[in-house]
């Protein structure tokens, strides 16, 4: 009997072990994953303006970011056209904090399809990056035109 007693206290002990080591990893590691390198509560960083130009073409055609910074960026249509402005797998994988048309806020709960210029106005987008990678941004049926670039987080 005190066999079958002495296993059970040290199989309660171990038992107890593997739980806080795995409580210290696992928050070790989130702790670790969803800090972000800047201050959320502050002014979101100011992207350069984007512009649309149905001749040019846009003004930037490469942004280069960071996971964990929220940013504003500004897209400024000529509104010699109508344009359709869209970011689709970036949208995936961004926050998006507000849309502002005309001093008006949008709070998106989700992600958006486009942006839609029909006439020459700005739209600015406050976003925070959550995913690494390459993601394109276009004007649909005028990404053979030169209406394409690139947003490559880090």
């Amino acid at each position: 009997m005190p066999n079958y007693k002495m296993n059970i206290c040290t199989s309660r002990i171990k038992l107890i072990g593997i739980a806080i080591i795995s409580i210290i990893c696992v928050t070790v590691l989130l702790v670790h994953e969803v800090s972000a390198k800047g201050n959320l509560a502050r002014r979101a960083e100011r992207l350069p303006e984007l512009k649309i130009d149905a001749a040019k073409g846009f003004s930037i055609k490469k942004y280069l970011l960071e996971t964990g910074k929220y940013y504003r960026w500004r897209i400024i249509s000529d509104g010699r056209d109508e344009y359709s402005f869209v970011f689709p797998k970036l949208s995936r994988n961004i926050w998006i904090g507000q849309v502002v048309i005309e001093d008006k806020e949008v709070k998106p709960f989700g992600g958006i399809y486009s942006l839609e210029f029909d006439d020459e106005g700005e739209i600015d987008v406050y976003f925070l990056p959550i995913r690494p990678g390459k993601y394109e941004y276009y004007v649909e049926n005028y990404r053979e035109s030169g209406m394409l670039g690139q947003i490559i987080v880090k």
